[in-house]
């Protein structure tokens, strides 16, 4: 465990603002105790929590509160912290902070506890973007994922590939010392072996970053269709209540609407969209463009028909990686055309096949190579992404290296820029970007 590495004190409310039944104010840092001490008159032991009033410079009391006192290293930041709950109401809790920040506390930056729990290491970075990640979890799926990367699961997995890298690389860094020993053709087989067997881990890690998108952001679900075909009707009835507007007049939907809905653990970006067909009005057109944008980027599209009319397909110019086609006003008599065509029966105005329609969009990715909730969901994000693919780019090259009998120095470097890479993963390697970027996104008193 790294000691601390500030010598400041900060704090900051934690609770998200508004008015609350009770609020949490943290304070971390080596004068937290002589501070909480100083503005409550009374000595806090170590993880008892101890009923304090909170005065301020005259004495007057602003809040009785309970005060607990996180002795360093056994806190989240792995410094000295008191965490003052009152309550909470917008006056109280800012006069609390006040009176905390005139005994000698500075305000905490955004992510600040976060990125000091990192720099003493009771995080690595992967821990620390999980901590975001549980705050914004959009789906049960997403937050599960999120707490396993709390756990460590992708830090794990890094540090053993990067180990394993270590190992290549001292058998190099012993020929380098010593040349007069050529590398054999066995153990030159051996490291290359090792390498493949490096990279395709990396790789099959690098395959969750698709799986990382949809949980972070969300399944976007493009909804569309021609006119009157019951669009609007299909969002409100997945919704569960009136979020478009329903009418029988044609362009009713000219712009896209987006709304979110939690399906089989999942977080689908509902998307209505307008009708395609052909207009020469300008604003429909502007619409209809949205909708073939909107649908070429989807992850899943729903495509709306009417029962009651002969089959009138859709054409997208990009052919969509799941495609649901729903068949509309089945409560009336269904048009014969549609016998045999594979479609999922759907009545907006009664909700029959709401149930299944559910379980086909939930399926479609629950049961695909993009999204399996097993036992350990890991999902990379976007600059786990890139790393990796900058640390298989160097490992390709050192194994290339290894077969061509090249020097061990060129292999060795190819092998030290791989483990840099793999390094600002998990923030072994400290790059001061690389932290600003990342504890920049965190909300205050996190």
């Amino acid at each position: 465990m790294n000691a601390p590495t500030h010598t400041t004190t900060i704090a900051a409310i934690a609770t998200a603002p508004g008015i609350g039944a009770l609020a949490t104010i943290r304070i971390s840092g080596p004068a937290a105790l002589p501070i909480a001490r100083h503005i409550s008159g009374k000595n806090l032991e170590p993880r008892h929590a101890t009923l304090v009033a909170i005065r301020d410079r005259n004495g007057h009391i602003i809040d009785r509160t309970v005060a607990i006192y996180y002795q360093a290293p056994a806190s989240f930041t792995g410094e000295d912290t008191v965490e003052i709950t009152c309550h909470g109401g917008h006056l109280v809790t800012r006069r609390i902070l006040d009176r905390i920040l005139e005994a000698g506390a500075e305000p905490a930056a955004p992510g600040e506890y976060t990125q000091r729990a990192f720099l003493n290491g009771k995080l690595d970075l992967t821990q620390a973007e999980a901590v975001m990640d549980i705050i914004s979890a959009g789906s049960d799926l997403a937050l599960r994922a999120a707490q396993n990367q709390l756990e460590g699961a992708i830090g794990q997995r890094i540090q053993e590939q990067a180990a394993a890298l270590i190992g290549i690389t001292a058998h190099l860094e012993a020929y380098i010392d010593f040349p007069e020993e050529d590398i054999s053709p066995d153990t030159a087989s051996q490291l290359a072996d090792g390498l493949a067997r490096i990279r395709e881990n990396l790789h099959t890690l690098l395959q969750t970053a698709e799986q990382g998108r949809l949980l972070r952001e969300g399944i976007r679900t493009a909804i569309i269709g021609a006119p009157n075909v019951g669009k609007s009707s299909l969002l409100n009835s997945l919704l569960g209540y009136e979020r478009a507007i329903v009418s029988n007049i044609a362009g009713t939907t000219r712009d896209t609407i987006e709304e979110t809905v939690h399906i089989g653990g999942l977080a689908l970006r509902l998307i209505d969209t307008a009708g395609i067909h052909h207009t020469e009005d300008t604003i429909e057109q502007a619409g209809i463009a949205r909708t073939l944008r909107a649908g070429a980027e989807a992850d899943l599209v729903l495509e709306v028909a009417d029962a009651t009319q002969p089959p009138c397909r859709i054409h997208l110019p990009e052919t969509p990686r799941i495609h649901l086609l729903i068949l509309n006003k089945t409560d009336l008599d269904t048009h014969h055309a549609w016998e045999g065509i594979e479609a999922i029966p759907y009545s907006c105005l009664t909700g029959q096949g709401k149930k299944e329609l559910e379980h086909r969009m939930a399926s479609a990715f629950l049961n695909s190579e993009t999204l399996t909730p097993g036992h350990e969901l890991t999902a990379i994000n976007a600059r786990h992404q890139h790393a990796l693919k900058q640390a298989s780019a160097a490992i390709e090259a050192a194994h290339a290296s290894i077969l061509a009998g090249d020097s061990p120095e060129y292999t060795a470097l190819d092998l030290r820029e791989a483990l840099d890479h793999l390094g600002t993963i998990t923030g072994r390697i400290d790059t001061e970007d690389i932290l600003t970027a990342i504890f920049s996104q965190f909300c205050l008193g996190k």
